[in-house]
């Protein structure tokens, strides 16, 4: 399945159970891995996990397929693999905590800040 199919699927999956601030980070030029990344917020651990099942019944129902799911024993942060995106539905506070925006967000580098050129 195409990745921009895939990612409306995903999204309208998230918004169908009240996900919140929703992000999509655009990983394909950092990692081989996985093309996108969604991150969303739920209120409950019970939101977290229902969530996460909307998102892969919402994908399998299409024909797209499902990797794997990680977390959904605890639901504070449940993984939704879906191989070409990965989707993280998180309680506000391991969100704040792992900050996942910052880690993937592209940053430019500054000269001579971070290439020993300085000084």
């Amino acid at each position: 399945m195409q990745t921009a199919k895939l990612q409306r699927i995903a999204i309208a999956a998230l918004e169908d159970i009240k996900g919140r601030d929703i992000e999509v980070i655009n990983t394909s030029k950092l990692t081989a891995l996985f093309d996108r990344i969604i991150i969303a917020c739920a209120d409950s651990t019970r939101q977290v996990k229902a969530l996460a099942r909307n998102v892969r019944e919402k994908v399998e129902e299409a024909g797209g397929e499902l990797i794997g799911v990680e977390g959904e024993d605890s639901g504070e942060w449940v993984l939704v693999d879906l191989g070409g995106i990965v989707v993280h539905v998180m309680q506000p506070a391991v969100r704040n905590y792992y900050n996942l925006e910052e880690l993937w967000q592209v940053k430019p580098k500054r000269a001579g800040v971070s290439d020993g050129l300085a000084g």
